[in-house]
């Protein structure tokens, strides 16, 4: 008999103990209720950086959260273009040319507190006209066959979803993460979002996940304040 996976709610609460047991969890504090950083965080992109996928991608669309932060940076080293979307889709998605930024700035500009001096808001036209070749997401739990809960609000979800219902093809999807934050089961729902690849400092997991993408926005599912909330999606309606 099969077991019951484990509900979101659950895996997050063991994630967030396991990166206090190994004293792991970094500022922001408190780490509960956000996409946790933790130490490794630089090391984790470092290891990114050596995925095909990776190297490949010329726009990546990456989460704005801290964890990432390292991530952003370096793809703006690495001469990339990122697309980040504005924290709880308030606003605009801004992307930022590397060509825009000088050398040794990378950090600053992939920062919350910065970026807008280096990017530039961008339409849903301009977004739907380019191509996006890689998501990193940030995550609070993750399993080895690619299941995934963020904090709990459906960003990623929906931010996935924006780009498939502009007519993007599915696309790769990473996350990095401390190895606390691997759990052994996770309930995966449709509109989630689910990962291809989970890389730690330690190491990457191709985790030839069997659930599907999600392949647009399930209108029915949202509630009427969300397009209120999120003008991105009455735009999109």
């Amino acid at each position: 008999m099969g077991h019951t996976p484990l509900a979101k709610e659950t895996a997050r609460r063991l994630a967030y103990e396991g990166l206090h047991a190994a004293r792991a969890a970094r500022f922001p504090f408190p780490v509960e209720g956000r996409i946790p950083n933790y130490a490794g965080a630089e090391a984790a992109a470092r290891r990114l950086r050596g995925l095909p996928v990776y190297r490949r991608a010329k726009t990546i669309k990456v989460n704005p959260d801290a964890p990432q932060l390292p991530v952003r940076a370096m793809a703006l080293a690495d001469g990339k273009t990122v697309v980040m979307p504005s924290p709880r889709l308030r606003g605009a998605f801004l992307c930022i040319d590397p060509a825009a930024v000088p050398r040794g700035e990378e950090r600053r500009a992939a920062s919350l507190s910065h970026c807008h001096r280096y990017g530039r808001e961008i339409t849903l036209a301009e977004l739907s006209a380019g191509k996006v070749d890689l998501v990193v997401a940030g995550s609070v739990a993750v399993t080895r066959d690619g299941a995934r809960a963020g904090k709990g609000e459906g960003y990623a979800d929906l931010e996935y979803a924006i780009l498939r219902e502009l007519g993007h093809p599915e696309i790769p999807v990473v996350t990095t993460v401390h190895p606390a934050q691997i759990v052994d089961s996770l309930a995966v729902e449709a509109h989630d979002l689910v990962l291809d690849y989970i890389v730690t400092p330690e190491e990457v997991l191709e985790t030839r996940t069997p659930y599907p993408k999600p392949a647009g926005i399930d209108w029915a599912k949202l509630a009427e304040d969300a397009l209120s909330a999120m003008p991105v999606l009455a735009e999109l309606r």
